[in-house]
């Protein structure tokens, strides 16, 4: 049987940004943050470890800038909500641990004639299947998790806490979503509440809701909080570390995954780079319809800028022969570290933003942009 007669479910998950590895992560970002604004040159690897009441900044910076890394963390907890021991994590009286340490001499070398700062292989993807090129069952998780935020911060359901996470699962059929299939979705919630009641809300003024407007007429099975109750959360309950969410930040396993992490890297860092204009240049071969979609990989080697492969995989949905494409792709676009931050303007970014609800398929981030240089001028 062809794929193309294919039914079958997918499933993918998202977090949210209470949850403690996104909470890590949104620390880190925000350091580099900090750090490009003062100088946009800095050289950032920053991870962070958020557990019980102590949070530890770590990794290599070089940079002339001079932040206060702790102050930045603070911040961070408290936008989020984790301002009391009930949220799951208490800011105010938290131990803050600093191990921000110079970055490797031979490290900096490698990127200073431009460079990959380190070996690796960074996957991108687009498809067809949704308005901004992105599978559903991500898309769907991430809309869930910024509703949960969104009521709570406030106060439509006024029991919320900050820990969450949601999974979508999809039925396709002919390659294309057709309905929702089942959602499960865990909240942290104040003391006091009944199960039915969360259920109940939940259910009906943000899952429902939300499915019928990806998907309307789906009549999936929901899974609300089904350990029961979840009152412990976020770095009181379970350990958070910088990058470990990385199929949540991406395309929630539709494609493979390189294994780099994005969040506290600069732009010198090919583990984000790569990624971005992976996703970057699968974006566009969708867009101009040379596919119904396409995983693009990259790879490079530290202290070389070319890249030392570029694959272009088309599933069988190409316009022309994935060969045909892949020379069509490296002549449009200059995928050396200092091509793809000067042409997506990476060092004129913030990047805490993107550190929550996933890297793709948000209009806001220079990635997601499509040029007006056509692949399809570059195919012979």
């Amino acid at each position: 049987m062809s794929n193309k007669n294919r039914i079958y479910l997918f499933t993918s998950e998202s977090v949210s940004e209470g949850h403690p590895d996104k909470v890590a992560d949104q620390i880190s970002d925000s350091v580099l943050d900090a750090y490009l604004r003062i100088d946009p040159n800095a050289k950032v690897a920053c991870e962070v470890l958020i557990t019980g009441r102590t949070v530890i900044i770590s990794g290599e910076v070089k940079s002339h800038a001079r932040i206060d890394e702790i102050m930045i963390a603070r911040e961070v907890l408290n936008n989020i909500g984790y301002n009391g021991a009930e949220s799951g994590f208490d800011t105010d009286n938290a131990e803050y641990i600093n191990l921000i340490q110079v970055q490797s001499p031979e490290i900096f070398q490698s990127v200073a004639d431009g460079g990959a700062g380190d070996q690796g292989l960074m996957f991108g993807y687009a498809t067809n299947e949704t308005k901004v090129l992105m599978p559903m069952p991500i898309l769907l998780s991430h809309h869930l998790m910024q509703v949960q935020a969104d009521f709570r911060k406030k106060r439509v359901i006024d029991w919320l806490l900050p820990d969450a996470k949601a999974q979508v699962t999809i039925q396709y059929v002919n390659e294309r979503p057709v309905a929702v299939d089942k959602v499960v979705f865990s909240s942290q919630h104040r003391e006091g509440i009944g199960q039915h009641e969360i259920r109940k809300v939940l259910i009906d003024q943000i899952i429902d809701p939300a499915v019928q407007l990806f998907l309307p007429g789906s009549d999936p099975a929901y899974l609300v909080n089904p350990s029961g109750s979840f009152t412990l959360g976020g770095p009181q309950a379970d350990t958070g570390l910088t990058g470990r969410k990385i199929i949540v930040d991406t395309y929630g396993g539709s494609c493979p995954h390189g294994g780099g992490a994005f969040s506290g890297k600069d732009p010198s860092k090919v583990d984000r780079t790569g990624a971005y204009a992976a996703r970057y240049v699968a974006k566009h071969i969708v867009h101009e319809a040379l596919a119904e979609r396409c995983t693009v990989q990259l790879s490079y080697a530290i202290g070389k800028a070319e890249p030392v492969s570029v694959y272009v995989n088309t599933h069988g949905t190409g316009l022309i022969s994935d060969e045909e494409l892949t020379i069509a792709v490296n002549g449009r676009f200059d995928l050396t570290p200092e091509g793809i931050i000067r042409d997506l303007h990476l060092k004129k970014i913030s990047y805490a933003p993107a550190s929550c609800y996933g890297h793709f398929g948000r209009s806001e981030f220079p990635w997601e942009k499509i040029s007006n240089n056509s692949i399809r001028s570059f195919i012979k």
